[in-house]
């Protein structure tokens, strides 16, 4: 994946162009899922993960995030999606996934997870679905 337009966004899998700095802020004070997370843990996130970032096409700010926790071959766990508050409500979240979707859609994989608490209308556009039996999954939580 080279990049993808939106609107005037531009959505990209280039490492280089991520600001962690920002991303950590976000994370760290603004999702219910990262509240507390060190830079430290969200450096080592980023490092071991496919990440994408959405940016203003005018000024190269970046205004969104998603990552993908993958082998490649048989599974996916899209976390950390998100979007600043200052452009919500355009649609980029949505786009954001479906371009996460597309990018990994050649691997064939045979799975997409993702959890959330608020966005399921976001994913749902997208094909996502409530799991058909999810007395089959289960959690270890080590923290």
């Amino acid at each position: 994946m080279s990049e993808v337009i939106f609107r005037e966004y531009a959505i990209s899998a280039d490492p280089a162009r991520l600001d962690p700095a920002r991303v950590h802020h976000w994370l760290s004070t603004d999702a219910y899922w990262a509240l507390g997370r060190t830079r430290e843990k969200q450096d080592a996130a980023i490092a071991g993960s496919l990440n994408f970032g959405a940016y203003e096409a005018s000024s190269g700010e970046q205004v969104g995030y998603a990552r993908i926790v993958t082998d490649h071959a048989t599974f996916a766990w899209l976390c950390d999606v998100y979007v600043d508050p200052a452009v919500r409500g355009k649609g980029l979240g949505t786009a954001l996934v479906a371009a996460v979707r597309d990018h990994l859609a050649p691997a064939g994989l045979r799975r997409i997870l993702l959890a959330t608490a608020d966005a399921h209308g976001v994913y749902e556009k997208l094909g996502f679905r409530t799991l058909e039996e999810p007395g089959r999954y289960m959690a270890l939580g080590l923290q």
